[in-house]
C-alpha cells in the first residue's frame, strides 16, 4: 500500500508542475524557471546519490553521449517548450496534451527497438491521438489541415517530442547506471546545457526581483516536481515493476486539470473534458499490461 501511496503522490505532485509553471509564466523568463529549476533538483539529486551509492558514478564514451543526450533533450529542451507553452495556453490544456507521453512513447518504442503492439496498444494510441487533437484543436479537428493551431499547443506537442526521445535515449544510458544515477546525471548535463542561455537572458540578475511567491513555485518544482517525484517513481518501479508503476503516469493529467480549476479557477470545456478523457483513456490501454476489461475471473 505505500509503495501505491507514493506512486500516487509522484503522479499528484507531477500534476501540480503545471500550476506552478503556469503561475511563473507571467512573472519569470522560461529560461530562468527552467535553469533554477534544475539547479535546485540537481543539488539535491547529487545528495541523494552520494547517500545511496557513495559517490556520482564515472561515465564511459557511451553513457557519457548518451547522458548528454537525456540532458539536451529532456531538460534543455522539454523544459523551454514547457515554460513557453504554459505561457500561451492554460495548464489544463497543456496536461492533457502531455499526457500524450506514454503513448508517443509505446509507438516510438515499436518502430525503433521492434517491441510488439498488442491490441489494447493498436487500440489505445489512435485512441489517445485522437483526443489529443480534440484538445488541441478545442474540439475542431479539421483546424489542423488549415494551421489554425495555436503557438501553445505546438509548444507543448514539443515537450511530448522531446520526452519521446529523452525516453528512448534513456534505454542506452540506464546501461551500466542506476535509475538514480541517470536522472542525476541528465539533471546535471542540462543544468549545463541552461547557464548559457540563462546568462545571456539576464537569469541572475532577474532572481533579485522574484517573489517569495516566484521561488516557491520554483523550488516546488525543483524538489516535489523532480526530486521526490522521480524517486519516489523508481522506487515504486523497482517494488512492483515497471508496467504497474507506468499506470500511475495516467494519473497525471488528471490531477493537472484538478488542480488547475481549484488553484487557478480554470474553466473545464466539453472539447476539454471529453478529449481529455479519450487522451487518458488511451494512454491507459497502451500501458496497462492487462486492461481490466480483458482480465479473467477468478476461478
Amino acid at each position: 500500500m505505500k509503495t501505491y501511496l507514493k506512486l500516487f503522490a509522484a503522479a499528484f505532485f507531477w500534476g501540480g508542475t503545471f500550476v506552478a509553471a503556469r503561475m511563473l509564466a507571467g512573472t519569470a523568463h522560461p529560461v530562468s524557471a527552467a535553469f533554477f529549476r534544475f539547479a535546485i533538483a540537481s543539488l539535491f539529486l547529487l545528495l541523494m546519490l552520494i547517500k545511496a551509492e557513495g559517490c556520482l558514478p564515472k561515465l564511459n564514451r557511451q553513457q557519457a553521449l548518451a547522458v548528454a543526450g537525456l540532458g539536451l533533450t529532456g531538460i534543455l529542451a522539454y523544459n523551454l517548450f514547457f515554460f513557453n507553452g504554459l505561457a500561451y495556453i492554460k495548464a489544463s490544456r497543456a496536461a492533457l496534451i502531455i499526457a500524450l507521453n506514454p503513448v508517443s512513447i509505446s509507438l516510438c518504442s515499436a518502430l525503433i527497438y521492434r517491441e510488439p503492439l498488442p491490441l489494447s496498444r493498436l487500440i489505445g494510441i489512435p485512441l489517445s491521438v485522437f483526443g489529443a487533437v480534440v484538445v488541441i484543436t478545442r474540439g475542431q479537428p479539421t483546424l489542423i489541415f488549415s494551421g489554425g493551431i495555436g503557438t501553445g499547443e505546438l509548444l507543448i506537442v514539443g515537450c511530448v517530442a522531446s520526452w519521446t526521445l529523452y525516453s528512448i535515449i534513456g534505454k542506452t544510458a540506464m546501461r551500466g547506471l542506476s535509475p538514480l544515477a541517470a536522472v542525476c546525471w541528465s539533471a546535471i548535463v542540462g543544468t549545463l546545457f541552461l547557464l548559457l542561455p540563462a546568462a545571456y537572458y539576464g537569469s541572475f540578475n532577474e532572481m533579485w526581483t522574484f517573489a517569495w511567491l516566484d521561488w516557491l513555485n520554483i523550488a516546488y518544482l525543483g524538489l516535489f516536481g523532480t526530486v521526490i517525484g522521480f524517486f519516489w517513481y523508481f522506487q515504486g518501479i523497482q517494488t512492483i515493476g515497471p508496467s504497474r508503476a507506468a499506470v500511475f503516469i495516467n494519473f497525471v493529467p488528471v490531477n493537472g486539470v484538478l488542480l488547475a480549476t481549484l488553484i487557478l479557477g480554470e474553466e473545464l470545456s466539453l472539447s476539454l473534458l471529453v478529449g481529455g478523457f479519450l487522451v487518458v483513456s488511451g494512454a491507459y490501454l497502451a500501458n496497462a499490461p492487462r486492461p481490466f476489461f480483458w482480465l479473467k475471473s477468478s476461478p
